[in-house]
């Protein structure tokens, strides 16, 4: 084991970074940490503040010295950190809820990963991770990024191939939480079950094998049909899947998310619904996450408290400290995560990022190849793919046509006048974020283009 670390979380305000702290914690044997360090803007000034004075009663219960730390210049913080990780949200939450209640005033999909909301947050974020990337070239250029910020997929692909930092993983909660729910539900350890996976992020299939090499894939397919633990939280509402009949024939386990692109209709219904009752995600998440901080207010609040599983956050700690964990101890260890392609897909570019099966070492994420592929997994994945690299070429140049591209692609985004009216009134919503677009945006309002939902229009005009 190395010497003592250094660990930067950019967006340390976020309601997840008990679970990291918890996870930093029960790991302290593996990852020695010496000081944390907490970035935010001043925005979430009282946010980070709480969670920091949480962070540090965590620690002081655990017996461990360590100091937490908290800055708004992400560069203060920087200087010789080991491990710099990414949680932030441009915008915060209300841009979140833009992000849905736009298209769903139109009767599309609005979702903060997916469609044209998942599009958006890669067209704040990307020019962010940028800037950070710049400020660790200079004051920790042997640091490792290790991005939990939304899309991480997308946001990953832009740091490694875009602007170059090679010892950057993006990481999910998702492959852990199936990880952890799947076995038991067929009787078996989560330790005697190796998972084969690959695809993108939000959008991966995988295989399920016990420890004597017998694939148990097709038992856990009908599973799917009786138990919506493994699902995100977000997606347990929607009545598990209902693309069965598919899931079989492919004999792979989706991702919960493949739920908006195999049965977009009742994605649709049920978040509508949502629409009109004013419950979107990110409202609800607004209000789980209101409740989350008075309960880290209290100064006698040392551990993570339970309802921060409402949040989605399960096993966040996981897959963020087990993969330092396995970088800095050189452990080896196979793990699901988003990393430069390098053939483990044959079908897309090597120099794209996929979330696959890897191992975990000192040099960072070796991805395991998958090997064939059947048409109809091919096809999506190569336009899921098409629609990032349009995304993240946008978001870089401030490119038009790249995004309107990007929205051609996405599957469930409907092609017409409807989804360029929605696509407008995004760039009009998230004008503060997206200075790339600034001469579109302004000859948009000259052309009189305004934000049909209420709500969104009134954080808008409200200035967040």
């Amino acid at each position: 084991m190395r010497d003592a670390v250094k660990i930067v979380t950019i967006g340390g305000g976020s309601s997840y970074t008990p679970e990291l702290v918890e996870g930093f914690i029960s790991r302290y044997d593996e990852i020695p940490i010496a000081e944390q360090w907490f970035v935010d803007v001043e925005e979430g000034r009282e946010k980070v503040e709480t969670v920091a004075a949480m962070a540090q009663r965590m620690w002081d219960a655990s017996g461990h010295d360590v100091k937490v730390h908290v800055t708004y210049d992400v560069r203060e913080a920087l200087p010789g950190a080991d491990y710099v990780t990414t949680q932030f949200r441009v915008g915060l939450l209300d841009a979140r809820i833009k992000d849905e209640r736009i298209p769903l005033s139109y009767g599309i999909l609005g979702q903060e990963t997916n469609g044209a909301g998942g599009i958006f947050k890669a067209l704040r974020t990307i020019p962010v991770i940028q800037g950070i990337l710049e400020d660790m070239e200079e004051l920790c250029p042997d640091a490792w990024l290790i991005n939990f910020t939304n899309p991480s997929g997308m946001v990953t692909e832009a740091a490694i191939r875009n602007f170059g930092w090679k010892k950057t993983i993006g990481l999910c909660n998702v492959p852990i939480n199936f990880e952890m729910k799947e076995g038991p539900s067929i009787g078996v350890e989560r330790d005697d079950l190796i998972y084969q996976c690959a695809g993108l992020n939000h959008f991966h299939w995988h295989r399920v094998f016990d420890n004597t090499g017998k694939e148990r894939t097709a038992e856990l397919v009908e599973k799917l049909a009786e138990d919506q633990e493994s699902l995100p939280a977000n997606l347990r509402g929607a009545d598990g899947f209902k693309a069965l009949d598919l899931v079989r024939t492919a004999n792979l386990l989706p991702c919960g998310y493949h739920m908006y692109y195999f049965q977009t209709e009742e994605m649709l219904e049920q978040q509508l619904e949502e629409y009109e009752q004013n419950a979107t995600r990110a409202e609800t998440v607004k209000a789980i996450e209101d409740e989350l901080f008075e309960l880290y207010a209290d100064p006698t609040l040392d551990h993570k408290p339970d309802q921060l599983a409402l949040r989605g956050g399960a096993h966040y700690s996981d897959a963020a400290c087990g993969t330092i964990s396995a970088i800095h101890n050189n452990s080896q260890v196979r793990m699901t995560v988003s990393t430069e392609n390098r053939g483990a897909i044959k079908y897309l570019p090597d120099d794209c990022v996929v979330e696959v099966s890897a191992i975990i070492s000192g040099i960072g994420a070796e991805p395991l190849v998958w090997g064939e592929m059947r048409p109809h997994e091919r096809g999506w994945l190569q336009t899921m793919k098409a629609m990032e690299e349009c995304t993240i070429k946008a978001a870089i140049e401030g490119d038009y046509g790249a995004l309107l591209e990007a929205f051609d692609l996405n599957p469930v985004i409907p092609n017409g006048k409807t989804s360029h009216q929605v696509l407008k009134e995004l760039l009009i919503a998230h004008e503060k974020y997206l200075p790339q677009f600034s001469e579109v945006i302004a000859q948009l309002k000259a052309d009189g283009v305004t934000i049909k939902d209420d709500k969104a229009r009134e954080i808008v005009e409200a200035g967040r």
